[in-house]
């Protein structure tokens, strides 16, 4: 199973202007600072909103918090296309622009099927930076940068995470520890969404710097404004560059998701590959962590102030080992990092079940953690933070944007990231009604998920450090000629 350059690293790097690609996919991968900060800004204000709008029960809490993943999935789903057919520029753009209407308007809502639907709005812009930005990212980066450069989207969501966290602190604590407190003519809750408008607004301007895809602008027989491109960012000549992508994208066959059809399956089958990566990756429960931490910490015994000290610490070891994927994903490889996660996983999410599971119940039903048994937890859930963000995080993202042959990308994006977030919208919704029954049945089903996804990628995730894109097809399962007759 192998693929022309993916794992023989011994030829010469190409010449190519490093500041400027990097520039570029900086950049693009704004797109993920947002979609941090507009995901996990709810669990700063959660709270304040449930008891603002009465909400009490568990179920309807739990959509409260995760209607905004059905418009990422939705976002997901069209955000190929939309690519496919404006450009992948222009859909960054129209991102940028509901990013900023979202967060405004979930800081002023009337009533909560009003916040929901602003909260819908955020989602639907989260789907579209889903898509785009780390396509973008592939389509100009270099074959021997790819995996860092695409790393960078990852890096940007967990930036965006910790930057809501520091801003929710700030804002908690300027407002006196609460966040249904008024801070000036608005509660504090109502800050932590509308200041999603300076970082909408940047992502805005700095996108209308950038050039369009040389990919998109070849499928559009825009050979010579795709050759201007890829020249600002090649030092060598490009002509064969221009000439290899026009053949890998056939333009005489329209890119659809009839394209992702297999003759013997539903799909090909390194579309199934792909779903299953997007859906390991949301199972293993890395949102509940994001989305509700702050909830799990007061509900096993810390006061609010250190329950979001806790999540900051966290968010931070979130930084931290997405920089170490960076570092490594070009020299170690995609499917080592996925193994090496999902043994780590695997074992960190194990202690925090045992630790759940030992500890005595309280009245309410919910762990009542002693100092060195609050302690474990908290080093083992940094732990399990730590090889998520040093394998599946970011590998996934890198896996996704390149792992597709340029004429079924666009089509194969959006129902892998749809499904993405329909399973963050599975976790997101079950998680308050499973930490009812159990959290440690939760953590429990979670470690189930991480053992399980060690096996899947044994057994079906290839290689693809150092491949061009234009070479992906060689990939084994992949016969779109097949595919088309089917």
């Amino acid at each position: 199973m192998n693929i022309p350059a993916a794992s023989d690293n011994n030829a010469a790097p190409e010449l190519v202007h490093v500041g400027k690609v990097t520039a570029l996919a900086v950049i693009a991968a704004l797109g993920g600072f947002l979609f941090g900060y507009d995901s996990s800004v709810i669990n700063g204000a959660n709270k304040a909103i449930y008891e603002r709008f009465d909400i009490t029960d568990g179920f309807f809490q739990g959509f409260v918090v995760s209607v905004a993943l059905l418009g990422s999935a939705v976002g997901a789903f069209v955000g190929g296309r939309l690519a496919e057919k404006y450009g992948r520029k222009r859909v960054m753009l129209i991102a940028a622009v509901l990013f900023l209407i979202a967060g405004v308007g979930s800081a002023f809502p009337f009533a909560i099927y009003d916040f929901m639907g602003w909260r819908l709005v955020g989602g639907f812009a989260i789907g579209l930076a889903a898509i785009v930005s780390p396509m973008y990212i592939a389509e100009i980066a270099p074959a021997h940068m790819r995996g860092r450069l695409s790393s960078l989207f990852q890096f940007a969501i967990v930036i965006g995470i910790f930057a809501t966290q520091v801003v929710n602190q700030v804002v908690l604590n300027a407002a006196g520890g609460s966040a249904s407190n008024a801070l000036g003519p608005i509660e504090a809750w109502q800050w932590m969404f509308i200041l999603m408008a300076v970082p909408a607004t940047i992502y805005f301007l700095l996108a209308f710097t950038l050039p369009e895809s040389p990919r998109y602008l070849v499928s559009i027989n825009a050979g010579d404004r795709a050759k201007q491109v890829l020249e600002s960012i090649f030092i060598e000549p490009v002509g064969a560059k221009v000439e290899a992508i026009r053949q890998s994208l056939d333009a005489e066959a329209k890119p659809s998701f009839a394209d992702l059809r297999g003759k013997r399956s539903f799909f090909l089958p390194i579309v199934w590959v792909g779903l299953a990566l997007a859906i390991f990756q949301q199972f293993v429960g890395i949102n509940a962590v994001f989305y509700y931490s702050n909830l799990i910490w007061e509900a096993v015994g810390y006061p609010p102030a250190e329950a979001f000290t806790t999540s900051t610490i966290i968010s931070v070891v979130n930084v931290v080992f997405t920089v170490v994927a960076i570092l490594l994903v070009d020299r170690v490889g995609r499917k080592p990092l996925l193994l090496v996660g999902s043994v780590g996983m695997a074992i960190t999410l194990a202690i925090i079940a045992w630790v759940f599971v030992m500890a005595p119940q309280s009245a309410n039903g919910t762990p009542d953690l002693s100092s060195t048994q609050g302690y474990v937890a908290v080093v083992a859930l940094c732990g399990f933070v730590a090889f998520f963000a040093s394998t599946w995080g970011p590998i996934v993202w890198v896996l996704l944007s390149e792992m597709f042959p340029n004429s079924i990308r666009a089509a194969a994006m959006s129902v892998t990231v749809m499904a993405n977030w329909i399973a963050n919208f599975i976790v997101s919704e079950t998680f308050p009604e499973l930490v009812h029954v159990s959290l440690g049945l939760a953590y429990g089903l979670f470690t189930l998920f991480a053992v399980l996804s060690f096996f899947f990628v044994w057994k079906w995730v290839q290689e693809t450090r150092g491949a061009e894109l234009e070479s992906m097809e060689q990939l084994e399962g992949i016969d779109l000629d097949e595919a088309a007759t089917a």
